[in-house]
């Protein structure tokens, strides 16, 4: 995840705006329709027009169904259902506008806690914004072209119906839902910015902003896909690693009855999601989503470190990633089949490794897997590299992914070649501390107990993989599987920027199996890890100051099981 940073302070008076498994002993299961509030979209009989009302109604065009159980296990739960007894535009605005509905109190805080400043008025970065409008402005535009003129091609069919699902959500918290007939527009820096976070970590180095949002080898996730011995299981985890700001978390199921295309009565194969998200978002952003289609999808992020490829970011003849990464998960039948269609209109932004896992070539015992299993994509500007990796993950066991690209081509054309030589092994894919303590550690991986012991691994003042090379002290936050950089001393030296304090880190884990994906479940856990340190708490941190808008004040939650209602 590379989200919005808000450097905002927090003032006196905010302003007014718009028994498991070992370990896991007393890990909770919660189920996404305890105590909820549920909120519909209707379409009024005698004026025709979308209205959100309280409670379920079997008339639906959408309902949600949302509880907030952040002060108990740090996540929120948000399940969003449609109806295909009407058209799928109606349905995709009107899942908008319910979302909205029950969880707008989430979405002011977390637009407080990381939007509210970027590019506001009282900016320092004016010229930059003024870029940054034009190229958003520009490239949906672009977008809405290709929409008009390939209404029934199915890929801007989809492409549609997300602007329109986004189009709702911003029309129903404005509290002017209006569904548009025809064309119709997006505020540049509206809710799209929630989005497009990982992308404008990117447009802020192509669009020349003087100060980037992210430092010098900032890492944005870990990720493990493990074969239990005797392939007795696949366990698919991933840690997203993001600024505390942004822990205002919701898991989020969505049902949606769309067809494919216009021309067809086919189901989306991804019609249902399960996701970790955040408020105002309409896709994961961490990523991490759990399929219908039978694949589960998640990737953590490479970047760009070569000046020279930003020519290749384009505002015209390019998808945002946030809107290619929605249309493959819901389009794709075969984890091949979803690098195909993400490669179409590659931006260049948000560059991350992608790994698609298809449960369907999966049978727990069976040994004999043939290619289709496991695929491996890697995007940078100008150049996106894909290939089955399943023989690699039956021969070693495990797949991790920490940031580092894989692909040869990518690693050198993106330039950690050169980061290699000026820094050394801390940037290169076999000596990176993640690469070694995954490595050494996945060989303990016995069990979904082990799994999330290693997910939520970091020893750092006692593991000899944490201590960092030109650093003083030698012990890093952030050379673990789930980084804590805030416990690195501010007074430190570091010779790069994503070794220094900061409050940024790991902020939750996911982790389903064989059994729970097809029940769209998961084991998840919310905030820093506190399995080897202490709990991160903001009243005690150097970022107390730090807008946090209804954020716990200590973070020490255990991991739940995520069940969806049946």
């Amino acid at each position: 995840m590379a989200p919005l940073h808000n450097k905002v302070f927090v003032s006196k008076t905010p302003p007014k705006i718009l028994s498991f498994f070992g370990i896991l002993a007393a890990l909770c299961s919660f189920c996404a329709s305890a105590g909820g509030e549920i909120q519909t979209a209707i379409i009024d009989e005698q004026s025709g027009q979308l209205s959100v009302v309280e409670g379920y109604r079997e008339d639906f065009v959408a309902w949600a169904n949302f509880t907030d159980g952040i002060e108990k296990t740090g996540w929120s739960f948000l399940e969003i259902t449609t109806s295909s007894r009407y058209n799928d535009s109606i349905q995709a605005y009107a899942a908008g506008a319910v979302e909205a509905a029950v969880t707008s109190g989430l979405i002011f805080k977390h637009w407080m806690n990381t939007v509210m400043g970027y590019c506001g008025p009282f900016g320092s970065e004016s010229g930059y914004c003024e870029r940054l409008k034009a190229f958003i402005s520009a490239n949906l535009q672009w977008v809405q072209e290709q929409v008009e003129k390939q209404p029934t091609s199915p890929y801007w069919y989809q492409v549609r119906l997300t602007l329109l699902q986004l189009k709702g959500l911003e029309d129903g918290y404005n509290d002017q839902l209006d569904f548009p007939t025809g064309g119709f527009s997006l505020n540049p820096f509206g809710f799209i910015l929630f989005q497009m976070g990982g992308d404008l970590e990117d447009l802020e180095s192509a669009l020349n902003k003087s100060s980037k949002t992210q430092p010098l080898g900032s890492g944005s996730c870990s990720a493990l896909i493990k074969l239990l011995p005797n392939n007795k299981d696949l366990l698919v985890s991933h840690d997203t690693w993001n600024t505390y700001q942004a822990m205002l978390r919701v898991m989020k199921k969505y049902i949606f009855a769309f067809k494919a295309s216009p021309l067809d009565n086919y189901s989306l194969p991804g019609e249902t999601q399960a996701f970790s998200s955040y408020p105002g978002s309409i896709f994961s952003g961490d990523d991490f989503y759990i399929l219908s289609s039978g694949l589960v999808t998640l990737e953590t992020t490479i970047g760009n470190s070569n000046p020279a490829l930003w020519k290749f970011v384009q505002p015209t003849g390019t998808v945002m990633e946030w809107l290619r990464n929605i249309v493959a998960n819901r389009l794709a039948t075969t984890a091949k089949d979803w690098a195909e269609i993400f490669s179409k209109y590659n931006s260049g932004t948000y560059n991350n490794q992608w790994m698609i896992v298809d449960y369907n070539h999966f049978t727990p015992g069976q040994t004999d897997i043939k290619d289709g299993l496991f695929v491996v994509l890697e995007q940078i500007p100008g150049l996106i590299v894909y290939r089955d990796k399943t023989q690699e993950l039956l021969k070693n066991g495990y797949w991790a992914s920490f940031n580092i690209p894989y692909y040869v081509e990518i690693f050198n054309a993106s330039g950690c070649n050169k980061l290699v030589e000026q820094f050394g092994p801390w940037f290169s894919l076999d000596q990176n501390p993640r690469a070694q303590i995954f490595r050494r550690n996945q060989t303990h991986v016995i069990d979904l107990d082990s799994m999330v012991r290693l997910m939520r691994y970091n020893n750092f003042k006692e593991d000899p993989l944490s201590k960092c090379d030109g650093c003083y002290p030698p012990q890093n936050g952030e050379n673990a599987i789930s980084a804590r950089s805030d416990l690195n001393p501010a007074n430190g030296t570091y010779p790069f920027g994503a070794l220094k304090q900061r409050p940024h880190g790991g902020t939750d884990m996911k982790l389903t199996s064989y059994e729970m994906f097809r029940e769209y479940g998961m084991l998840a856990v919310s905030g820093p890890t506190w399995d080897q340190v202490a709990p991160f708490q903001w009243s005690a941190s150097p970022y107390e100051d730090l807008v946090h808008m209804g954020h716990p004040d200590v973070w020490a939650f255990k991991p739940i099981k995520v069940t969806w209602a049946p």
